[in-house]
């Protein structure tokens, strides 16, 4: 066989190859033709089903750009806060006006710095951008497929614009894809009317800094006390590092989050070349000394309560879902980053949108109460930067209407030299022994136990220890919670599972429960990230409410400027039967006794029916003490913020001070009230309850508890029948009262006529340059003297 030369051999495979080509080459083009031709059908197809649609929000961007102005970009409307009187609580300024900046006076550093860090194309495009866009999708589809966080972004400068100002067109809870398409046209139509010198300019004058700022003149001066044309390039930096998520880099909560942001901002600033070697290095370690406003050294935490409330109102009146269960650790994950998102925009709203917010908060009740913690934590005076170590938080429902009266976030002193985090509701702690009515023994007495089952009070290996190493033994389930035998409520809990115990907190929204509390020990509060005095407040609220529970706030209604009722909290506040009637009396009747022959002691109410429950950690490092009566409910707690053991601190002693303090002078002058509980019959039994008004006489003679091995009890020296609070004589107790539940407010009635209607004549607003900076300061021991 002929075999041919190597250049022949190599030429036939080269010709042999060719003959390939061609047949490949069309196949390409063929794919190609046919990918073209399904492209322009897709566009088509949407063209022709949205066509009009796109059609007309294009129509409505550009006569929404033509009617604007730059007079558009320099005005906001501030938000009031009033009590339970209707008196001005507290102010939410809206800056802009009052200090806008023209191009020329902004630093060239804080233009800069917006732009590297914010739009680096910023001065390119028309206003989107769609590689941005592209990248962005690609990037979401990929994280739905796998799914994780489904994070958006490719804003440019123009579109955040765009949605700070023209809010009612694009609200902040719309993620639709719509609203996307929607913010590109105004976006558009913006760069076509202002030049890019003007857009940047009502961008720093209105992009958010946290706090209630808007503008970086309004953020220099309340976080620096002076004009940002005084501002250092570390300061500069710094401050500029706010606006890209405000809940993550608020510098009063997260200074450290803040820091790590103005560095990554001058490290961009150096790779761009804007700053040199030498501004870089003095900048990056430079110390950052913050010098907060007045108005925020002074922030009450009735303000602070009131405009976290009102923000989750208008969050769940625009459709926001609250969770407090997760499938897995990214479903979590996504919730909570949908959550800050949502929460960022709401709460930037309601500094802008001129909202009247009307609340529960009671002055002459937050005073008694401020003053109760003052008096009771006075003789311990260490502080740390200026603040006391060993702290109190108190919160106080009303139980008429579920809603919050008081809160404290700490004990008062006028020498605190920056934002005092609000420990009534921003800080979580072990709640100890308080947290047994509400996840062991009232669910126990749903489950056929009453206040007289015998109850086994003995150590076994593997269990808790009592406070003491005491053991009763054989004793009353009454008598197992008024002494706060752990080993009674460890027993109770392993029997009914940690798992249906905690689905009563659950139903109570109780927000920090995760995976790893499902373990006996959480029967004694021992939970991994803890509870707030809000919490507990609500839960014990909830037991004096025949078993039913109503999410606590603070807010009655919100109005826009016109009296407009834009949010109505009564139909949005969530009502639930957590404990059946018969379960929630019979636990109170036990509490009783707490303060009568139990751990409280002594500390009975003279004028009023009340119960209670004291709470301490193992290690000492928190005390509590929650407690009620037919009008109030209150929660309290003290430890150190770092928490260390105090060796006095127990229930007993300065939680329950404060709270017997604060709640013998809330109720001086009441009308006296006993509990009342509507059960399913008039003699307090039904055909499916185990309860009897016998069950609720600690005298009688104990009865077989359902476990069969613990039918012996040990004696108890009870005494005689204890006394009970006598009511006083109406003749001799003087102006009897109720409680103050803020006068009529057709708002806040349920009403679907008046309360939603537009008044007649337009609400007579505060001025707007009227001076509030001394409106809602904490308050003071002077304050409190001599108050009515």
């Amino acid at each position: 066989m002929h075999n041919p030369a190597p250049g022949q051999k190599v030429k036939g495979k080269r010709m042999k190859r060719k003959k390939k080509h061609p047949k490949l080459r069309l196949f390409f083009k063929i794919l190609f033709l046919l990918i073209l031709l399904a492209i322009l059908t897709v566009v088509a197809l949407f063209y022709f089903k949205y066509g009009n649609t796109l059609l007309k929000w294009q129509a409505e961007a550009k006569k929404m750009i033509k009617e604007s102005s730059p007079d558009t970009f320099k005005t906001s409307e501030a938000s009031f806060i009033y009590d339970s009187k209707g008196k001005v609580l507290a102010k939410l300024k809206g800056d802009q006006d009052s200090y806008y900046l023209d191009f020329d006076k902004i630093p060239p550093y804080v233009k800069q710095a917006f732009v590297i860090t914010e739009d680096r194309d910023f001065y390119e495009h028309a206003g989107y951008d769609p590689k941005a866009l592209v990248s962005a999708g690609v990037t979401l589809m990929r994280n739905k497929l796998r799914g994780e966080d489904a994070t958006r972004g490719a804003s440019t400068i123009t579109q955040q614009l765009a949605r700070n100002i023209f809010t009612d067109y694009l609200p902040y809870t719309d993620k639709s894809y719509s609203r996307k398409i929607k913010e590109i046209f105004v976006a558009t139509e913006m760069e076509k009317k202002y030049t890019k010198d003007q857009i940047l300019e009502f961008y720093i004058n209105n992009v958010f800094f946290a706090n209630g700022y808007y503008g970086i003149e309004a953020a220099s001066r309340g976080y620096f006390s002076k004009s940002v044309s005084e501002l250092s390039l570390a300061e500069i930096a710094f401050i500029c590092s706010i606006p890209n998520r405000p809940q993550t880099y608020d510098p009063l909560e997260h200074f450290d989050n803040t820091v790590k942001r103005k560095n990554r901002i001058l490290d961009q600033m150096l790779q761009q070349k804007i700053i040199t070697a030498a501004e870089y290095s003095d900048a990056y370690y430079a110390d950052i000394v913050m010098n907060p406003a007045k108005e925020i050294k002074n922030q009450n935490y009735m303000t602070t309560y009131a405009v976290s409330c009102a923000t989750k109102a208008l969050m769940q009146k625009q459709g926001f879902k609250f969770r407090y269960e997760f499938s897995s650790d990214a479903d979590r994950k996504s919730y909570d980053a949908e959550y800050k998102d949502t929460y960022e925009e709401c709460y930037k709203s309601l500094h802008t949108s001129g909202y009247n917010i009307y609340t529960s908060l009671n002055r002459r009740i937050q005073k008694k109460l401020q003053k109760a913690v003052n008096d009771q934590l006075a003789m311990f005076t260490e502080k740390k930067k200026g603040v006391y170590t060993l702290q109190g938080a108190a919160t106080c429902i009303n139980n008429e209407t579920g809603k919050v009266v008081a809160i404290i976030g700490g004990r008062k002193q006028k020498s605190t030299n920056g934002y005092t985090i609000n420990r009534g509701f921003q800080t979580y702690r072990q709640p100890g022994s308080c947290f047994k009515p509400l996840a062991v023994y009232a669910p126990a007495l749903e489950r056929g136990y009453t206040a007289n089952s015998i109850v086994d009070d003995s150590y076994f290996k593997g269990g808790p220890h009592n406070s003491g190493n005491s053991y009763l033994g054989k004793i009353p389930l009454r008598t197992a919670v008024e002494k706060s035998k752990n080993v009674v409520a460890w027993r109770l809990f392993q029997e009914m599972t940690p798992s249906v115990g905690l689905s009563y907190v659950k139903k109570m929204n109780f927000s920090k429960i995760v995976d790893s509390d499902y373990v006996p020990a959480a029967a004694l509060g021992g939970l991994t990230n803890g509870t707030s005095t809000v919490e507990m407040a609500s839960g014990y609220a909830t037991l004096a409410n025949n078993g039913k529970f109503r999410d606590p706030t603070c807010i009655k209604k919100i109005t826009d400027y016109d009296g407009n009722v834009v949010v109505n909290m009564n139909k949005l506040t969530k009502k639930r039967q957590v404990y059946k009637p018969e379960a929630a009396a019979a636990m109170t009747d036990i509490l009783k006794g707490v303060l009568i022959r139990g751990t409280a002691a002594g500390k009975q109410l003279s004028n009023m029916a009340c119960a209670g429950k004291t709470g301490t950690t193992n290690d000492k490092k928190d005390g509590w003490f929650c407690g009620y009566t037919p009008y109030y409910s209150t929660a309290v707690w003290v430890g150190y913020d770092s928490p260390k053991p105090l060796s006095n601190l127990y229930g007993s002693t300065y939680p329950l001070s404060i709270w017997y303090q604060f709640m013998q002078d809330l109720h001086n002058g009441m009308e006296y009230a006993d509990f009342e509980y509507e059960t399913d019959s008039s003699d307090g039994s039904s055909s499916g309850s185990t309860y009897s008004r016998n069950d609720f006489d600690p005298t009688n003679a104990p009865v077989e508890t359902i476990d069969p091995s613990a039918t012996k009890t040990e004696k108890e020296e009870i005494g005689d029948k204890p006394a009970k609070t006598i009511a006083p004589d109406k003749d001799t107790a003087g102006n009897q009262t109720k409680p103050d539940n803020g006068g009529q407010d057709t708002g806040d009635q349920g009403q679907t006529g008046a309360a939603t209607s537009k008044p007649q004549t337009k609400p007579q607003k505060p001025s707007q340059d009227e001076n509030y900076d001394d409106v809602g300061e904490e308050t003071t021991l002077e304050d409190v003297d001599g108050a009515q």
